[in-house]
């Protein structure tokens, strides 16, 4: 078949290499052109280069002037992933078996931009991939094919994504070859099961440490690499210092009755929470490098009965 892939974040990356390699004939690598201050191009898009893959970088790809130029290619089939914007009925009826997109969640938990943060953040045990056929609906489309995978309760999003990615390019692959053999079985999703996953914001990084220690430790967990869970120490020798947690584990430890109290320096850095005790491990102060909490306390006074907050 002749494929389109539209991708423009790190996760689909495998996605298109698998295509790439497969008999599968790719005719262009779709991406969003680079913003920001400091643009640097997507990674899909620098991957097709690798590859010699043709790139295309439209401001949207829902223009009539876009839509022509997907036409012409002739495709059989759109594969969307991490593409960063929403595909139109008029967009998506440009090839012959219209679009395809896989999606890091168990649809339909977790439709949106941020499925696998969400699930860390919420204790899950478990995820996976979902590739769905596209519809105007959010993640909305029938299930064709479904993958299960296992979460690490120390696995951090950073570290969860990538691997997700992998497997997901072959669950995509194979979904893919089914629909080229006319054997795929859609299975429509129940709406009454969908959850949201929207895109995570800086706010959400502060620590609330009336909260679990579980709960706290998957807050950490699901904002790395962003945005990063942070705490303020509060010093009683100078202003609060901004700490960015970047590792911690749930500790045996008799519970303090303030939540983020300090209550060991000794053997780890100790903090209170609203129900039991974590020991923080890897902390950047503001201004500075990731460190572990040995590096810290050695240049840092902190006390048992300092505050978190």
């Amino acid at each position: 078949m002749r494929i389109v892939v539209l991708g423009t974040g790190p996760f689909a990356v495998p996605t298109l290499q698998s295509l790439h390699a497969s008999a599968h004939e790719m005719v262009c690598a779709v991406s969003r052109p680079p913003r920001g201050r400091k643009p640097l191009p997507a990674p899909v898009a620098v991957a097709a280069e690798q590859l010699g893959i043709e790139v295309w970088l439209p401001e949207t790809v829902n223009s009539d002037e876009a839509r022509d130029k997907l036409t012409a290619w002739n495709a059989d089939l759109l594969v969307v992933c991490d593409y960063g914007e929403i595909l139109k009925p008029p967009t998506l009826a440009v090839s012959r078996l219209g679009g395809i997109n896989l999606h890091g969640s168990l649809l339909p938990k977790y439709r949106g931009a941020a499925p696998v943060q969400w699930a860390i953040l919420n204790g899950d045990q478990e995820t996976g991939n979902t590739v769905i056929q596209m519809t105007p609906g959010l993640d909305a489309g029938p299930c064709l094919g479904i993958q299960r995978i296992a979460i690490d309760p120390d696995e951090t999003a950073g570290e969860l994504e990538p691997r997700m990615a992998d497997l997901g390019a072959q669950l995509t692959l194979k979904v893919v070859d089914q629909l080229a053999a006319g054997t795929a079985s859609p299975i429509e999703q129940d709406k009454a099961q969908a959850t949201k996953a929207p895109r995570l914001t800086k706010q959400q990084g502060e620590i609330d440490w009336s909260q679990s220690a579980g709960q706290i430790k998957n807050q950490v967990r699901a904002l790395q690499p962003w945005p990063k869970a942070f705490t303020y120490w509060q010093r009683t020798d100078g202003d609060p210092l901004r700490l960015i947690i970047h590792r911690v584990a749930i500790a045996e430890h008799e519970k303090a009755t303030v939540p983020g109290e300090v209550i060991c320096v000794d053997s780890g850095l100790l903090v209170a929470t609203g129900q039991s005790v974590l020991r923080l491990e890897a902390i950047q102060p503001a201004g500075k490098r990731v460190m572990t909490v040995e590096e810290f306390l050695r240049g840092a006074a902190v006390r048992v009965g300092d505050q978190l907050s």
